[in-house]
């Protein structure tokens, strides 16, 4: 590992334990050149995953993007940064589970206004109108009207 300081290769590890998440083994180096103590983090290498747009371009999958997605949609709403990673863990962890290793952006964009949909109603709404591409005020009412319905619904189970 070169040191962020010196830049020489020799190093010795201090320290390793796992991290919180469980999904990485965090390090303490420290460099033997000049002794600079520094933290790296190990985490298995993962099968990339791509996207199929609708144009029919593939890409990778960018968490930032769909990360990016969420905040616009949130902006501005009582969600917390941490309610929106939670909903990208699952949505990521959904599509790494998935035996595709190329999946529709249409599926992913489901996936996220079906969990934004149970966190805010107005971010759903927000998220919905830009991934469906609403062009008019009807588009609006129709999605609206969905969910006011599914709404009911959960009311009327509620009893």
């Amino acid at each position: 590992m070169k040191c962020p300081n010196c830049k020489q290769l020799e190093d010795k590890v201090i320290d390793s334990r796992p991290s919180d998440d469980g999904e990485s083994i965090r390090r303490r180096r420290e460099c033997l050149s000049c002794a600079f103590r520094f933290t790296t983090y190990e985490r298995i290498e993962e099968l990339p995953l791509f996207v199929i747009k609708r144009d029919g371009a593939r890409e990778l999958f960018q968490r930032g993007k769909v990360v990016n997605g969420l905040l616009r949609a949130c902006e501005k709403r009582p969600v917390r940064a941490e309610q929106i990673d939670a909903i990208v863990d699952l949505v990521e962890d959904e599509v790494r589970n998935s035996p595709n290793r190329e999946l529709q952006t249409v599926v992913i964009g489901n996936m996220l206004m079906d969990a934004l949909r149970d966190l805010d109603e107005v971010a759903y709404v927000r998220f919905a109108s830009v991934y469906r591409k609403f062009t008019d005020l009807q588009s609006f009412y129709r999605e609206l009207a969905d969910l006011g319905g599914k709404a009911a619904e959960g009311d009327e189970e509620a009893e």
